[in-house]
């Protein structure tokens, strides 16, 4: 879907998307405090994985670059994400020079099991994205290697994204998924989710989400992180309040 030709018809466009979207989830969720939309002048904070008692907002983590000598580096989370290896090594993604990469945490004040329950659903994305109106598989049920379509609600530069499940592990709490087709521009998208139990946050989860996702030509890499990303927090915001609903109903 073609938006604007002019890099800076294209940049005023795309932040009205940002905007009428972060308008769409404070209206959504408006007894949610403390949500902030970076813009593209903001310097993202990195902070440790060491959470308080209470969170109330989503925090960004930058990467540590090793260089590969191809024009190629890995990213990935800095040390101070302290999370299992065998989980860290998920977040380290292969990024080229015309590609992006950022890392969201969420903390949740419910249960590992609870969170995790609406994250493994490749096959109802929208139960907690609420910028997708619907999701149908149409390849496999929903296990690794399934291929599901989401329509896009209207109001964003996109129709339709085709993705492709490429991780789903129970046991690890482990769900990734690669854009592979659709009426948008994030090409190349893959997004890799872990869940992680939180005891200082009296029993509650931390969730780890990264990307790496092309930076379209008339686009810079700043303003598609901020374009992602505020998509991604929106959706952990949503993601915290349905699932703290459902611990509260219980």
């Amino acid at each position: 879907m073609q938006l604007a030709t002019p890099h800076s018809q294209f940049s005023r466009i795309y932040h009205v998307y940002i905007y009428k979207y972060l308008l769409f989830c404070i209206t959504t969720f408006h007894h949610i405090s403390n949500f902030t939309l970076l813009s593209s002048k903001q310097e993202i904070m990195c902070t440790s994985i060491q959470i308080q008692p209470h969170p109330k907002s989503t925090m960004n983590h930058h990467s540590i670059i090793i260089g590969t000598g191809t024009g190629i580096v890995c990213k990935q989370l800095p040390q101070s994400i302290n999370i299992p290896e065998e989980l860290h090594r998920h977040h380290t993604h292969r990024v080229s020079h015309n590609q992006c990469f950022s890392t969201i945490i969420q903390p949740i004040a419910a249960p590992l099991e609870t969170v995790w329950s609406l994250v493994r659903r490749f096959d109802n994305p929208q139960a907690y994205k609420h910028f997708l109106k619907s999701c149908d598989l149409i390849v496999g049920d929903g296990d690794v290697g399934s291929v599901r379509e989401v329509q896009v609600v209207s109001g964003l530069p996109a129709a339709s994204s085709m993705e492709r499940l490429d991780i789903l592990d129970d046991e690890r709490h482990v769900i990734s998924f690669s854009v592979v087709g659709g009426d948008h521009r994030l090409k190349n998208y893959r997004s890799v989710t872990t869940l992680h139990s939180s005891p200082t946050c009296g029993g509650g989860t931390v969730v780890v989400e990264s990307y790496v996702v092309d930076v379209p030509p008339e686009n810079t890499k700043e303003e598609t992180c901020v374009f992602v990303e505020t998509i991604v927090r929106c959706n952990l915001l949503s993601l915290k309040q349905l699932a703290q609903d459902l611990v509260h109903d219980n």
